[in-house]
């Protein structure tokens, strides 16, 4: 009996089943946003497809692929195994690439040549032209990321109570507290707290170092909840049988599979 999958943005159940055409498909922006240009063949300038030094996230199927900062493959390359790269920055190519090309199966790359570890990927291309089935789609969860740290300045007033440093440190360590309660709960809001108690006392000192002036800039931070959600979790039933997939945009009525109930583009 075919064993329900799971794939995420993170974990991967699945290895990249068969031995799909090499792709990599290139993102304008971080995270796989903006326009896109996928390429299955050498690429040696991206100038001719209007994409040049504007990738910032590419995802990798098939084969190992070689992406360099100039045409003709000149300049630094870096070779990235087949998987997702949220972000071209982390090897210092974000906005800089200008050639790709496929890796051989059987060439040798030497360690230093390759990008840091990618996250796992799975690959839904249609294999073999296998005959495709539509699924009825049962349950879908918007599983949002982590909130996102939002900082600004602010006047506050300077209550003086002694010497300069002292009334300074008090202030700034119970500003810290009360923001610190406002994230989470448990043992991660006891971190928090002392978190923020640790920076608002700096704050505050640094207040009071400045002459005790009545009021000064102090710095505020909070915790928002991200944007838009991180993947979507989908549960949809094939010939009886249950299946969850992870997906970076929300599905319709129905996902597309094969036989087995593989998802498939």
């Amino acid at each position: 009996m075919h064993t329900p999958f799971k794939t995420t943005l993170a974990i991967a159940a699945l290895a990249i089943a068969g031995h799909a055409a090499a792709q990599a498909t290139f993102y304008e922006n971080e995270g796989f946003q903006g326009r896109s240009f996928t390429s299955q063949n050498r690429v040696e300038n991206f100038q001719r497809f209007g994409f040049n030094d504007r990738a910032s996230s590419v995802v990798v199927l098939g084969q190992r692929q070689e992406v360099c900062e100039d045409a003709q493959f000149s300049g630094r390359c870096v070779v990235l195994r087949p998987g997702r790269y949220p972000s071209l920055a982390a090897m210092g190519l974000n906005d800089r690439v200008s050639s790709v090309r496929v890796v051989g199966g059987n060439a040798r790359v030497d360690d230093g040549r390759y990008a840091p570890p990618p996250e796992p990927v799975y690959d839904n291309r249609r294999r073999n032209n296998e005959r495709l089935y539509e699924a009825d789609v049962t349950s879908v969860r918007a599983v949002v990321g982590p909130p996102q740290q939002r900082c600004w300045m602010e006047k506050e007033e300077v209550q003086q109570q002694g010497g300069a440093n002292i009334g300074g440190a008090v202030v700034g360590a119970l500003l810290g507290g009360i923001l610190g309660h406002q994230v989470g709960g448990g043992r991660g809001q006891d971190i928090a707290t002392a978190g923020g108690a640790v920076a608002g006392a700096a704050v505050g000192s640094q207040v009071g170092r400045n002459g005790g002036r009545p009021a000064q800039n102090v710095q505020r931070c909070a915790n928002e909840p991200a944007a838009r959600p991180a993947y979507w979790d989908v549960t949809y039933n094939f010939r009886g049988q249950e299946h969850r997939i992870q997906m970076t945009s929300q599905p319709g009525r129905t996902v597309t599979v094969n036989r087995q109930g593989e998802p498939r583009v």
